[in-house]
């Protein structure tokens, strides 16, 4: 069954996250000179992290966790992270001959984004 306030934490939290990433992208892109997206990169893993806290926090309140994973894991972090820019950023690097950039944006986004999520998660507990 929908449930009309489970809609609205993952609307509220939706339009904080995208616009948080928004506003992080560009700080972050306007200071990097590199061809490698280092905003989305960042993004991510802070997405990452951000969600191992929201996980952990969730755990531990049973009878609220429901509604902060809502808000803050499917919103905010659905929202806030990236991962289709993440797909066409690493498409077009390959497209334009950068393998090793492509390869390497991949490997550090997977490797580290799996170790924040652990470190966030292991802060919380």
């Amino acid at each position: 069954m929908i449930d009309l306030k489970n809609i609205l934490l993952v609307l509220v939290g939706s339009a904080a996250g995208g616009s948080a990433r928004y506003i992080t992208a560009l700080m972050i892109q306007s200071k990097n000179s590199t061809q490698f997206p280092m905003g989305t990169f960042l993004i991510n893993l802070i997405g990452c992290f951000i969600i191992g806290m929201v996980y952990a926090v969730a755990a531990r309140n049973a009878s609220t966790g429901s509604d902060i994973k809502l808000l803050l894991a499917t919103g905010f972090c659905g929202g806030f992270t990236t991962f289709s820019a993440f797909a066409f950023e690493n498409l077009e690097l390959f497209k334009s001959g950068m393998h090793l950039t492509a390869l390497t944006y991949i490997i550090l986004s997977v490797v580290l984004g799996l170790l924040a999520v652990v470190l966030g998660a292991y802060l919380i507990k």
